[in-house]
């Protein structure tokens, strides 16, 4: 690997009205490395990057690229220059073919036309470089999310990008995927490409990184050579205090005889079948399985927004008719989606809004929403659970993803439910942010609210649940006792072992 700098960050430094985002920020990134940009939600990581990617011209400090300043007025100008940026959220126009995706906004012209037969040639070559097992003239709503993945890497690619970065590039993958980006992007390296990775995801950083630089709370705190680091040492560096990387149960069981939720033979047709378990009071119940095991699907058919076909649900031993999640609600059932960006709250609407969403009918009088009652409510909430910034009326799109999952939290909790169904309560969350999340989690045990959660973090599931049921094929194939829960006999269920 080639020791020169090739991006230089001096002394950088951006505010926005209230918060100090980065605070005389310096370190390099060499040529030819994958450096991996770790901090928990709120760090800076996006705020730098987005002074690197030209969204940001207005800032403290500066940039320097090859020993020279550069001061990008527009994201276009850091393209044209041979920085490109894989989003996390996969953007691409389904309609259009994936040569057009590629090359979109810099099409090849002959005269004053298009000139398709170029863009195709000039896209395919790309394709066979990175081995997609498509080409460019596919629509692209015919690929899987892995392979719009690679259009935005075949993107940059046709851009003749010298600097990629990649922020949270894992999260909509399958493990088969992901591993067919890990092998893009150490060709990219051996290509003499400079990769930037930014990911919550350890052992992602732990398989493909050079380098690793932390940011906390705006400021830099130090850059680690990835050989030479532990797991331990990492976390501590970001969330400046001891904090496991697994989740970790640290008060006393609060499991009763008390069965709170129970299902009989429960069925969505073509989906799952057969779903029968007991939750009990103070218990969290988990829910493990690979990818496509249905266990979304039976969590939403339990919470009602989906109709089940067959099969019966009982709520503290009296059989309930769920037909929707108003149904769900009113007997006491709250669902922390995973897809909290589309499930979980409303974009366009403030801390506030969301947080009282759930419980309006608490604000509203003769028709009238009291909005002062419903900022106070917020207020508590963020207050009690830790979000950040602390303002109710700030929108809630703006928050990083650990702050957004503590809102919906606070929405469910605002409702006084006592079953809580947590599907991927972590996904996409800072180490900091889990451990307040499962602290959170014990508390509502200790209350005597009993949780169900999905979660495909080993970890999480071996840590944090009372018992545990493993699904595969829409069916429960294992029930395990807390005692019984490791990753090998868990895995051992889920791929199909007897």
């Amino acid at each position: 690997m080639c020791m020169e700098a090739i991006i230089q960050f001096k002394g950088v430094s951006k505010v926005f009205p209230g918060v100090k985002a980065l605070d005389n920020v310096s370190f390099d990134i060499k040529q030819g490395e994958v450096h991996a940009l770790l901090g928990e939600n709120g760090a800076g990581k996006s705020t730098l990057l987005n002074i690197l990617h030209g969204v940001y011209n207005e800032y403290g400090g500066e940039v320097a690229i090859n020993n020279k300043k550069v001061n990008f007025k527009n994201a276009n100008e850091a393209i044209v220059f041979g920085i490109s940026k894989v989003h996390q959220e996969i953007n691409v126009i389904p309609e259009l073919t994936v040569g057009q995706n590629i090359a979109l906004g810099y099409e090849p012209k002959k005269g004053l036309v298009i000139n398709f037969k170029e863009l195709y040639r000039l896209t395919d070559d790309i394709l066979k470089t990175l081995k997609c097992n498509f080409n460019s003239r596919d629509l692209v709503n015919t690929l899987s999310a892995g392979e719009m993945q690679m259009i935005a890497i075949a993107k940059a690619l046709f851009h003749k990008a010298k600097i990629i970065s990649f922020d949270e590039p894992t999260a909509s993958l399958t493990s088969n995927e992901a591993e067919i980006l890990f092998n893009i992007i150490n060709q990219l390296k051996n290509d003499g490409l400079t990769i930037i990775y930014v990911s919550h995801r350890l052992d992602e950083i732990f398989r493909i990184a050079d380098r690793a630089t932390i940011l906390r709370d705006g400021k830099y705190i130090c850059t680690y050579e990835i050989s030479d680091v532990t797991r331990e040492k990492l976390i501590q560096s970001m969330v400046g205090r001891d904090v496991s990387a697994f989740a970790v149960r640290h008060r006393p069981s609060r499991v009763t005889g008390e069965v709170v939720l129970e299902t009989r033979n429960l069925a969505l047709s073509n989906t799952f079948s057969d779903i029968s378990f007991k939750l009990r009071r103070g218990e969290i119940l988990g829910f493990a399985g690979l990818i496509g095991s249905k266990r979304t699907d039976v969590m939403r058919t339990i919470f009602g927004a989906d109709r089940r076909t067959s099969g019966n649900i009982y709520i503290n031993g009296e059989e309930s008719n769920i037909k929707s999640p108003i149904n769900a609600l009113e007997h006491g059932i709250g669902l922390i989606p995973e897809n909290r960006k589309t499930q979980g709250f409303v974009k366009m609407m403030t801390n506030a809004d969301n947080i009282g969403l759930a419980c309006m009918k608490n604000f509203t009088h003769l028709g009238l929403v009291n909005h002062k009652e419903k900022t106070n409510n917020a207020d508590q909430f963020i207050k009690s659970i830790g979000i950040k910034p602390k303002n109710p009326l700030h929108l809630t799109e703006n928050l990083s993803g650990g702050n957004q999952q503590k809102v919906i939290l606070a929405k469910w909790l605002s409702t006084k439910v006592d079953i809580f169904i947590f599907d991927e309560p972590t996904k996409g969350v800072d180490v900091g942010a889990k451990a307040d999340i499962y602290s959170l989690m014990e508390d509502l045990l200790e209350e005597g609210k009993s949780i169900i959660m999905v979660s495909s973090e080993l970890p999480e599931i071996i840590g944090m649940s009372d018992r545990a049921f493993v699904m595969r094929q829409g069916r429960i194939v294992k029930e395990l006792k807390q005692d019984e829960l490791n990753e090998e006999t868990i895995l051992h269920y889920a791929m199909g072992g007897e």
